[in-house]
């Protein structure tokens, strides 16, 4: 049986966003403060990686008649999504890379972390609205 070897890339926006989330914690712990909103939000972040390491399939997956325009015009054909901490959410998009060969031992997954934002923002990109 083949193993799946899962790289996580985190592209774009989630790339900023979790840039300044890292920043944001060490500045925390630089001043003592030994537990915040940011810091719970980081682990949470940190605690998925870990899962989709080894369940790159974990999250809730999104049908493609409803992946917005913001992510099919960057390639996603499938996109997922995980529920974080404080209400936030991880979407994410699976792919393959091409390979020459009939035979693959390791099965090579890249899980692009697209967005990494909060439910206000996930409604709004999802054209949800409040009742």
């Amino acid at each position: 049986m083949a193993r799946k070897l899962v790289r996580i890339i985190l592209v774009r926006d989630a790339q900023a966003e979790y840039g300044n989330l890292e920043q944001a914690v060490a500045e925390e712990k630089k001043k003592g403060i030994p537990s915040s909103f940011h810091q719970t939000l980081f682990r949470s972040i940190q605690a998925k990686f870990k899962i989709l390491r080894e369940h790159y399939d974990y999250g809730e997956q999104i049908p493609r008649s409803l992946i917005p325009k913001k992510y099919s015009v960057m390639g996603a054909t499938n996109l997922w999504k995980v529920d974080l901490s404080g209400y936030w959410r991880m979407i994410y998009t699976l792919h393959q890379p091409a390979r020459e060969g009939a035979e693959i031992e390791i099965m090579e997954i890249f899980l692009d972390v697209l967005d990494i934002v909060d439910h206000p923002t996930y409604d709004r990109i999802f054209g949800y609205r409040k009742k």
